[in-house]
């Protein structure tokens, strides 16, 4: 069943008009055929499965057969990830979308291989953004998640504060005992931030900024050092299995 999201101008009482892209794609790509499913998710995040009732020219009207449940997390995960070299960032935010994250941050920090201009910052974002469309559509969210335009170290910390708790995976943290103890502390209603170093590592300078805030945790990740694209697709994943569990 394909997955689309829509705006809730798009809803005339039990019939849904869809057009442009998704439209096109479904037609097009999909085949899609009169009598075919479709989950649909709104702009006020309602949810419906609902089935392709006529197809005129390049567009699609739905009927609504019934509403579903969100298959969003009960929290939010906002993810600050620190800009990776090559197409690790696209990975990381697909992976991290099927794993449920609200908003994905992309954050320059000081041992980030990769500098970017600020042509190229709104080129990456802009590719970003249609992954994590693409992504949550593949997964079956009902939220597209937000990925906000590229910060720096300073303006994601600033950002950060306002979290519940912020998450750290740092590879000079020995011993699990501090990452039980902080997904232990976790709520299914939290904003829970995650900060993921680069290649490099944290600076020296940016773990002691991290440390000094009330609401941070310094966590381990285990005996081996694993790659920035893999410690962000761990972290989410562990924190996602946490609040899943706690949330039933």
């Amino acid at each position: 069943m394909q997955q689309i999201f829509i705006n809730n101008s798009q809803i005339d009482e039990n019939t849904i008009s869809v057009e442009g892209d998704d439209a096109k794609h479904l037609i097009k790509a999909c085949r899609i055929k009169p009598g075919e499913k479709v989950r649909v998710s709104t702009s006020s995040e309602e949810n419906y499965i609902c089935e392709v009732s006529e197809i005129v020219d390049n567009k699609l009207y739905l009927s609504i057969l019934e509403n579903v449940n969100t298959t969003e997390l009960p929290c939010n995960i906002k993810l600050f990830q620190a800009l990776p070299k090559g197409d690790r960032m696209e990975t990381i935010i697909e992976k991290c979308t099927e794993l449920g994250v609200s908003e994905i941050v992309p954050v320059e920090m000081k041992y980030c291989v990769v500098k970017l201009d600020d042509k190229k910052k709104i080129k990456r974002t802009g590719r970003y953004r249609s992954i994590a469309n693409s992504a949550a559509k593949q997964s079956k969210r009902s939220v597209i998640p937000t990925v906000s335009n590229v910060m720096s170290f300073a303006e994601a910390i600033e950002y950060a504060k306002g979290s519940d708790i912020i998450i750290v995976p740092y590879e000079n943290k020995n011993g699990m005992e501090a990452t039980t103890d902080a997904l232990n502390k976790l709520n299914d209603n939290h904003t829970i931030s995650i900060f993921i170093g680069p290649e490099g590592g944290f600076d020296s300078g940016e773990i002691e900024a991290l440390e000094k805030l009330d609401n941070s945790e310094i966590i381990s990740l285990g005996k081996r050092i694993l790659r920035t694209d893999t410690a962000a697709i761990t972290t989410v994943a562990m924190v996602m299995l946490e609040v899943e569990r706690a949330g039933h």
